[in-house]
């Protein structure tokens, strides 16, 4: 008997939902979405969809009158919106709005407009969510409409004037920020610009009024398809042009690090020969800033997850994917000392990063230039960083920065009088703790600096 089991974060839509069999997800559609979904195949709408890369591709494997199961196009490694940098996020609005736009064209709409019908594969935002489709009825507003706003232009507008951060808020309000909330939170200028104040501060008094009506005496808005296409075009310019006024630290790492020339190459080459001997094929890069080391290597990767916890730098390289056509890299927002934890009913909605990378089980990890800010930043002990690599990854390539290291020197001193307290951080008991996780299989000193590369393998 096949093993079915139904995803834990698709139960909210009557037209179907998506399940795992033998490892392989598939989308159930039940008979009460049967009208849309012919409409959809037959009109060609999904075809279109599929051929210009905005909606995972899938095939129907069976249908009767009582289910049609879709199989869709498999996505290895699926992140979330709070794990999105600023521009991954514009991105994922864009295609929202870009579909909302041709469906009205041809006589459809998006009955919603989450932030997690998005994900990111081959390089690019597509859309995932095949049931989200509905009838166009005649002079009615988009239904999905307040939902865009609270998921994708509030997010955004609020990381605009207050940085990266407010962009995780999504995952304490999976449902979308509060309106009155996101109101509250833009300085009081932007009441003052006629788009602001029309899509986000108006429609929190709306709001307001409409849920004060306890009589149900609001009447039903109407709304042209002229007037509705002219509210998705001005989505689409104001946020296209939207930018991050946010320096960082991390943002231009490579200027900053005490690396040669020769140094850098050094690194690189031993990386290089590293992977292609271990016949690597899929990895992650922890802490991998722009994803320099990973497009340096020459191996044929199937796919790759750079993680970082700078969101200048994943822009930086989700903006390097697209320029040079690294479709096999999937970049990431990731903070390793608090990775995204399960949230959602019963925690079991939105996946722990933990979860998914042990599911993507990686042939390597790379962390490079990482150990330090887990051990000096984070107080993280070498046993349980060793434990949490050890984790999900066979072989693991990590750099190890001395006490001598300039960087290194750079944290200890700002532990001032509990400088002493890191008195562990050695290369012995470094090599000590992760002894107990991993054979040690080579080791090479990085010409002109103060650090080593192991190569390990788990035990």
């Amino acid at each position: 008997m096949t093993n079915i089991i139904n995803h834990t974060a698709s139960y909210k839509d009557p037209s179907g939902f998506v399940f795992v069999e033998a490892g392989v997800v598939k989308r159930q559609i039940n008979p009460i979405y049967f009208k849309q979904y012919q409409a959809l195949k037959e009109s060609g709408f999904f075809k279109q969809l599929f051929d210009n890369q905005l909606l995972v591709k899938h095939d129907e494997v069976f249908s009767s009158s009582e289910k049609i199961v879709l199989q869709p196009e498999h996505i290895s490694f699926i992140t979330y919106p709070y794990e999105w940098s600023f521009n991954q996020y514009k991105a994922a609005a864009l295609l929202t709005l870009k579909i909302q736009k041709f469906a009205i064209e041809h006589g459809f709409t998006l009955k919603d407009a989450s932030a997690f019908n998005v994900t990111f594969n081959k390089g690019k935002a597509v859309f995932i969510d095949t049931l989200s489709f509905d009838f166009y009825i005649e002079n009615s507003p988009w239904r999905a409409y307040k939902q865009f706003i609270t998921h994708f232009l509030g997010p955004l507008v609020l990381a605009h004037y207050h940085g990266s951060q407010s962009l995780k808020l999504i995952s304490n309000f999976m449902d979308g920020i509060p309106l009155k909330m996101l109101a509250s939170m833009l300085p009081f200028k932007t009441k003052l610009n006629p788009f602001l104040y029309s899509n986000i501060h108006l429609l929190a008094k709306f709001e307001d009024k409409h849920n004060q009506d306890y009589k149900g005496e609001t009447k039903a808005s109407t709304l042209s398809k002229k007037a509705q296409l002219n509210i998705v075009q001005s989505l689409y310019d104001y946020i296209k042009k939207l930018n991050l006024k946010e320096s960082s630290e991390w943002g231009n790492y490579y200027n900053k690090i005490n690396y040669s020339d020769s140094s850098f190459d050094f690194k690189s080459k031993i990386i290089n020969q590293w992977v292609d001997n271990l016949n690597t094929k899929t990895l992650i890069d922890i802490g991998g800033n722009d994803g320099t080391f990973v497009r340096k290597i020459k191996a044929s990767l199937q796919h790759a997850l750079v993680c970082d916890i700078d969101n200048n730098a994943v822009d930086h390289n989700f903006k390097l994917i697209n320029t040079n056509k690294n479709s096999y890299i999937t970049p990431f927002v990731l903070d390793v000392l608090n990775p995204s934890a399960s949230i959602g009913f019963n925690n079991l909605e939105r996946f722990s990063f933990l979860k998914r990378i042990k599911d993507f089980a990686p042939d390597t990890t790379l962390a490079l230039a990482v150990i330090h800010h887990m051990s000096l930043s984070g107080n993280v002990s070498f046993d349980m960083s060793a434990r949490f690599f050890a984790s999900f990854s066979k072989d693991l390539i990590i750099e190890f920065p001395k006490r001598e290291d300039s960087w290194v020197q750079r944290l200890l001193n700002s532990k001032t009088d509990f400088k002493t307290y890191f008195d562990f951080y050695n290369e012995d008991n470094f090599e000590n703790s992760y002894k107990k996780y991993f054979q040690i299989i080579e080791k090479q000193h990085i010409t002109g600096t103060h650090r080593a590369l192991y190569l390990m393998k788990v035990k």
